[in-house]
């Protein structure tokens, strides 16, 4: 057997969840530590890019929606990923368990509790998740992204350290890469929805590029993220204004992307928020609004606190609203080249090398 100290990384579901984890393993690995993952099976697409020794699936389930019996399944579920993790926590004997979040994480979570073992919350949103909650008593310390952390349980502040948000070594890479000048004249947006895109975006989006002047079009450089559903209506739009764009249901490069641009325009996830600042990029956020905790507002609240953000809810996201930052945009570009500057300032390059630091120390390393 190996004599490296085992990290056992808890994430699932998503990629906001996934790639903090994934960037946290990296700089565990580069530290002489041994990973291993647990996860359920909607995560295990993401399984080749991941750092760890071995991946193992664990039951899980959300036991927040659906009527009683859907949350009886789901509780049965856990309940069934909790012994699964008992016994796999047993069999590898992890020095520390990290988990990120999501229900995904409660069974290795609790488990690592039931065992003695160390237990270390990353919390990526400004606003606690439900399964971090649920888990926070029993942890030894509450990592967190954002300055301030709003839904912590009474009594708990003392165990929150602020690290950051871990980011993919694609991010640290883009960061490197300066604020594009204006040399052309031209202004390069680029708009996302989060991983699974936003149709909210290609509804508006286009629509306020058509109240442009057709001056002021010939000047757009537009990357977008459209949904497959959306993709044709988006593309057939901007070819109608002659505007020179590029659209896709996904870019695998999208740190590469957003450093090339002037603007942002997209979501406000953890994971969104978090590269704008590392990569240093001026953003128009619109939260997700039906997020159950508000967590995507508090999120670009923090950005907007900076100067670098301007933040809208969803309701008044108009063609019209959106057409006057735009023009606004392309008439005053040292205003974005301030606010890309505003957005560094925040950023925390250095956030899986912080968390590293904080799980060998609470593991005894």
């Amino acid at each position: 057997m190996s004599s490296e100290p085992l990290v056992l990384v808890a994430a699932g579901g998503t990629g906001g969840h996934l790639f903090p984890a994934q960037a946290l393993s990296h700089a565990l690995v580069a530290r002489g530590a041994r990973v291993r993952l647990a996860t359920d099976e909607r995560a295990l697409k993401y399984g080749g890019d991941f750092p760890a020794e071995a991946i193992h699936e664990i039951a899980s389930a959300t036991p927040t929606s659906g009527g009683l019996a859907a949350k009886a399944r789901a509780a049965l579920t856990l309940g069934k990923g909790v012994v699964e993790a008992y016994g796999l926590l047993g069999r590898i004997k992890p020095r520390v368990v990290v988990a990120f979040g999501g229900y995904p994480t409660v069974p290795p979570a609790l488990a690592a509790s039931l065992r003695g073992i160390p237990l270390v919350l990353h919390e990526q949103n400004a606003v606690m998740g439900r399964a971090n909650r649920f888990l926070a008593r029993r942890a030894k310390i509450i990592a967190c992204g954002f300055p301030t952390l709003d839904g912590l349980p009474d009594g708990l502040r003392d165990r929150v350290a602020q690290v950051g948000n871990p980011v993919r070594p694609a991010v640290l890479e883009a960061a490197g890469l300066a604020y594009p000048d204006f040399a052309d004249g031209r202004l390069r947006l680029l708009v996302t929805g989060g991983s699974q895109g936003a149709r909210i975006m290609s509804d508006v989006v286009p629509a306020a590029v058509g109240l442009l002047a057709p001056e002021q079009r010939a000047r757009l450089v537009i990357v977008q993220q459209a949904r497959g559903e959306d993709l044709v209506r988006v593309e057939e739009a901007y070819r109608r204004l002659g505007v020179a764009f590029e659209a896709a249901p996904f870019f695998a490069d999208l740190p590469l992307r957003m450093a090339q641009s002037h603007l942002v325009l997209g979501r406000s996830g953890a994971s969104t928020v978090s590269e704008l600042a590392v990569i240093g990029r001026p953003s128009i956020l619109v939260p997700f609004p039906h997020a159950l905790d508000a967590d995507q507002a508090a999120n670009a609240a923090h950005l907007a606190k900076t100067g670098a953000a301007e933040v809208m809810r969803q309701t008044g996201f108009t063609p019209e609203w959106l057409a006057e930052r735009l023009a606004q945009a392309l008439s005053q570009p040292k205003d974005l080249t301030r606010r890309a500057q505003a957005a560094k300032s925040a950023g925390i390059p250095d956030a899986a090398e912080r968390l590293a630091d904080l799980a060998l120390r609470i593991a005894g390393l």
